[in-house]
């Protein structure tokens, strides 16, 4: 007999409702759940996905230990005591010789986040690495910066603005990062019945691109010339509205931007005076909100570019306004529950990177692997990532890992990374796990949320992630905790948020649970710097418009930039293995101007070779007049081709991988962030 379920997709940020019907342990099918205040019946391929990892032949089903080249089936026993002796072994040796890599899925995982730390507690880390480096620690810095608070996002307000500007960002394939929007399209769709606009600025006509009312191509990497440049224009426009008295300095702002040459930027950055002025008018006249997202992060100025973008949204009087910039009332206050951040407490071994939000840049790793002396990393503890295919030169870190006295995995694959573990634990499958959105529902569109119970019981013999974490800790440490599980944990959290809802209620909500949109008016109350004021202008980051002064009268070369790109029927690298989802066209191609393709004698679907000063790789190419000339685009998380990865599928569709041409040692120096996006390459044909 069939049954339904009603959950919540853990794949990415959107958390869309879904309707799953099973019978026994079979799944007939996944479709959207219409009664989902959030996500309204939306759902995107990668949801239909869930079944194709549930059910996958070649994801690990019991702990593999590596010996040599070859691998062998142990228990979890066995593991976590062999585990448990090497890790004491290496630290008695060298205390600060552990690290641990955090991949993007553990911020799906509400159960990971609440026992991580104990993982690391045992092991006493200072080397923490994660995805942040590779994506939204620039924006993290700025919030930081400003509003006292790393997680303090604003969410703009796209069900009530009239004009919503994208920078560097892509929501039709991604329904939102750092801004869960699912069902972004009819968002859209409402917001231009009502007269409003969409616009888009980005080196390629993305897929949300084509369905804005206007699009303007900008130079890869350039975004904080057009940002200077607008700023300008919104502070010097008649109708900019007075500033509430919680902000101040915005005159010192003025000031220390007013010798940048706004028609120099404008050229700089391939976005016309005029088209500047027009962003202007209508970010002053509003409703409106400024949105950038990775693609303006993932650049040397990605600080810079964030916290331009804020300044631009409070200039104009859109923050804290309906239809502008406003911050949510989640269920559980993240904010409350964890400490702001800090920059630069302490500096990395090697090259001196400042450890930001508890953080060394992820580009960082390698060096600190392959350079010997008293802290050089002997043990690394790998959580749900995969940093050779997601890090810039991924190459280098290939071979470093290969060097380490021991290496753990928690991943369901043996991977581009795993593959150079001694020991691969793996989790259950994702119906078989409790999902909540926790760091993801407080930067939603709505106040809302949703709590799903596992769909399925666990197979005989798996353990959830963070079972293996606090079983590890154990390991490592001796001590066996009597600790809450992470239900009993989100239950208290949930009772002390603002909502004083219990889990057991929320629960019960089949579709979730929701408090309506989001409010204007209470963001003063949430600012968490210490005289509940924002300074507009923090001296590190006025100090670093030196930096961009000099950038902008940089003479340039001729060689094509290079930019990344994501699809709505890909997540980075862990999706690859879905026959569903790769199915149909090559997607792992290399994206170029016509014109740029007839210079170079390639012609769409021929191979090219493209080259940096860190390598090359070759892919098919692909012809097409939605890139900016003198830009060319890789899709990144592909390059499943190397020996020792057992995924078959992926390695039938194995790609390239466009960090195989990335530079770890470009990085934007106030976040620690890879800055990937506009990276100079080569494009030839390949022999």
């Amino acid at each position: 007999m069939p049954i339904t379920h009603r959950r919540t997709c853990s794949i990415c940020e959107a958390n869309c409702g879904i309707v799953v019907t099973t019978e026994g342990r079979d799944i007939v099918s996944i479709k959207g759940d219409p009664g989902n205040a959030l996500s309204r019946g939306h759902i995107c391929p990668k949801a239909t996905a869930l079944a194709d990892l549930q059910n996958d032949p070649d994801r690990l089903r019991r702990p593999i230990k590596r010996t040599g080249e070859q691998w062998e089936e142990i228990g979890w026993d066995q593991a976590f005591a062999e585990i448990g002796e090497r890790t004491r072994t290496i630290l008695a040796r060298d205390a600060d010789s552990a690290a641990m890599y955090i991949g993007n899925p553990n911020a799906h995982s509400y159960a990971n986040s609440l026992v991580s730390g104990e993982l690391k507690k045992a092991l006493g880390l200072k080397n923490i690495y994660s995805a942040s480096t590779v994506d939204q620690m620039p924006h993290m810095v700025a919030n930081l910066a400003l509003f006292g608070h790393s997680g303090l996002w604003g969410v703009p307000d796209i069900d009530r603005t009239s004009t919503m500007i994208i920078l560097g960002g892509n929501p039709m394939a991604s329904n939102g990062s750092v801004w869960t929007v699912p069902d972004f399209r009819n968002r859209v769709k409402a917001l231009q019945k009502r007269g409003g606009q969409l616009v888009v600025i980005d080196p390629r006509r993305t897929e949300t691109a084509k369905i804005a009312d206007r699009h303007l191509f900008i130079r890869p990497a350039t975004d904080a010339m057009l940002l200077a440049a607008l700023l300008k224009a919104v502070l010097a426009h008649p109708a900019r509205p007075d500033l509430p008295d919680y902000i101040g300095n915005m005159d010192v702002v003025a000031d220390a931007i007013s010798g940048f040459d706004s028609a120099g930027c404008a050229a700089q950055c391939g976005v016309s005076s005029a088209d500047i002025a027009w962003l202007a008018d209508r970010l002053v006249q509003g409703p409106a909100a400024l949105y950038g997202r990775i693609g303006t992060a993932t650049q040397s100025f990605g600080t810079l570019n964030a916290w331009l973008i804020a300044l631009i949204n409070i200039a104009s009087g859109q923050l804290d306004r309906e239809g502008g910039l406003l911050f949510p009332t989640p269920l559980v206050d993240t904010v409350a529950m964890t400490g702001p951040g800090s920059v630069g407490r302490r500096h990395s071994r090697v090259s001196g990177h400042p450890l930001v939000m508890g953080e060394y840049p992820a580009a960082a790793l390698a060096e600190e692997i392959e350079t010997a002396g008293a802290g050089q990393i002997r043990a690394l503890f790998v959580i749900a990532g995969n940093p050779v295919l997601s890090t810039p030169n991924g190459r280098r870190l290939d071979t470093a890992l290969e060097g380490l006295e021991l290496m753990v995995s928690v991943d369901m694959y043996r991977n581009a990374t795993s593959r150079h573990a001694h020991y691969i634990l793996p989790p259950v499958g994702p119906l078989e796990r409790e999902h909540y959105g926790l760091f993801l529902l407080p930067i939603a569109i709505r106040n809302f949320g949703k709590f799903s119970a596992p769909l399925f019981e666990a197979e005989a013999g798996m353990l959830q992630d963070w079972q293996i974490m606090r079983k590890l800790a154990e390991a490592i440490s001796g001590a066996t905790n009597g600790r809450e599980t992470p239900r009993q944990l989100l239950d208290k959290l949930l009772r002390a948020g603002p909502y004083a809802i219990t889990l057991a209620e929320l629960e019960a909500e089949p579709g979730g649970k929701d408090f309506g949109p989001l409010r204007a008016g209470r963001f003063p109350d949430r600012l968490q710097t210490a005289e509940k004021r924002i300074d507009c202008a923090p001296s590190q980051l006025v100090a670093d418009l030196d930096r961009l002064r000099t950038a902008l009268h940089r003479d340039d070369d001729d060689r094509l930039r290079l930019i990344g790109r994501r699809h709505v029927r890909s997540n980075n690298s862990w999706l690859h293995n879905s026959p569903r989802l790769v199915k149909g066209p090559q997607r792992c191609t290399l994206m170029i101007h016509p014109d740029d393709a007839r210079a170079r004698n390639l012609g769409d679907g021929s191979l090219a070779e493209v080259s940096s000063r860190r390598g090359a790789i070759r892919l098919p190419v692909e012809v097409t007049d939605d890139m900016m000339p003198g830009t060319v685009s890789i899709p990144h998380g592909w390059g499943h081709n190397l020996p020792g990865i057992s995924m078959a599928v992926a390695q039938a569709h194995a790609g390239a991988s466009i960090n195989d041409l990335t530079d770890e040692a470009a990085l934007d120096p106030l976040s620690g962030n890879a800055a990937f996006s506009g990276v100079p390459v080569e494009v030839r044909p390949a022999v």
